[in-house]
């Protein structure tokens, strides 16, 4: 389950860097920032924290125990 939604979020992203409805609005953030640079940095925060949701939910942890040498046969002989 945790796969299919790290790839629902990852779609969303995709989709949501296509900011075009912020190109043409001068209004500022706190009053120096333009509102899409702070889109943008909202968005690598989004960005690093469905990486980390990734490496938490996704990660294909079967083939990091085959590159270490960790199988099924080599921890049953160990014990």
């Amino acid at each position: 389950m945790g796969k299919i939604i790290v790839w629902f979020l990852f779609g969303l992203m995709f989709l949501l860097h296509q900011d075009f409805w912020w190109w043409e609005d001068a209004d500022l953030i706190f009053g120096f920032m333009p509102i899409g640079l702070a889109f943008h940095a909202g968005f690598s925060v989004a960005c690093a924290i469905l990486g980390w949701l990734a490496i938490k939910f996704a990660w294909p942890s079967h083939l990091e125990e085959f590159a270490e040498g960790k199988t099924d046969c080599e921890s049953q002989r160990s014990s």
